[in-house]
């Protein structure tokens, strides 16, 4: 660790405006010591996961302009993982909104990027949540509250859900799985601040606070995922496409879009580059395989 480190003995401690004191004001703050700070003060703001203040997004209401991208001062330290839990489902729909019609909860949108350790934004990411629904029950027989999306070309998602309720054991949280084309797939989680059981619950990480404030009669959150991708622009995918070495689906194999294989004595052709793993074999997943 050098001393131009915010995180190194000594360093410049962040001000209320998120900026350094001292010598040090002009660099730019660490994600993990603005949430070591935060948690450290029990404070009750919450944080942005790119280590700016809550709702940087909102700064341009008052008269600042916005930077394109969130600072990635320290590398960025990748999103990081954890555990996918008993609820997870493959082949979970397309789309962005996962409330149907007349379905209890308070309503929550999530909005934010996906960015590479370099900050740069990255587009075509696999983003499929699963959540549980206002009671605190996963859908196991149909897909209520489960849903995938990719990320645009400016790597932004939205979306639009309810705040999950709680069950025995667990603070509120929502699971994610988030995967760069032809890379492999970060399985994570994302919390709420100011939840009593965020101080209970083994499990949660402050790094993975969304930044959520109340919107009219819902709430509105976002949140920054970076990948640790190094995000450089990666090849087109070939025209016409090209067999993988064996001609048929295998976990653990990275594929690229317009890739054929066959599978359980279908064929089918790669949508999305990425890396393959059990449980997404290609009838179960529409969103990366098409059969032919």
């Amino acid at each position: 660790m050098t001393p131009s480190d915010p995180d190194a003995p000594g360093a410049s401690a962040p001000d209320a405006s998120g900026t350094g004191t001292g010598t040090g004001a002009d660099r730019r703050i660490s994600r993990k010591s603005l949430l070591r700070a935060a948690v450290a003060a029990g404070a009750a703001v919450p944080l942005l996961a790119t280590g700016t203040a809550a709702l940087a997004r909102d700064a341009e209401t008052q008269g600042r302009s916005l930077k394109p991208t969130p600072f990635c001062d320290d590398g960025d330290d990748p999103t990081p993982p954890q555990m996918e839990g008993p609820y997870f489902k493959p082949n979970s729909p397309l789309r962005t909104d996962l409330v149907a019609p007349g379905a209890p909860g308070t309503r929550l949108t999530v909005s934010g990027h996906v960015f590479g350790r370099n900050c740069v934004p990255l587009a075509g990411v696999l983003l499929d949540f699963w959540q549980a629904d206002h009671a605190g029950a996963y859908d196991m027989a149909g897909y209520t509250f489960r849903g995938h999306q990719f990320t645009d070309s400016s790597g932004a998602f939205t979306l639009r859900t309810i705040v999950p309720g709680l069950y025995p054991g667990r603070t509120r949280h929502i699971h994610v799985k988030a995967q760069a084309p032809g890379r492999p797939v970060l399985t994570t989680q994302l919390y709420f601040p100011g939840e009593p059981r965020n101080s209970t619950d083994a499990l949660f990480d402050p790094e993975l606070l969304m930044n959520v404030r109340s919107a009219g009669g819902g709430r509105e959150g976002t949140f920054d995922f970076v990948l640790d991708v190094d995000g450089r622009p990666t090849d087109p995918p070939t025209d016409p496409p090209t067999d993988p070495p064996s001609g048929s689906w295998a976990p653990g194999r990275a594929y690229a879009a317009g890739d054929r294989v066959t599978h359980g004595g279908a064929a089918y052709r790669c949508l999305q580059a990425h890396t393959s793993m059990a449980g997404w074999e290609p009838p179960l997943v529409p969103a990366l395989w098409r059969r032919e």
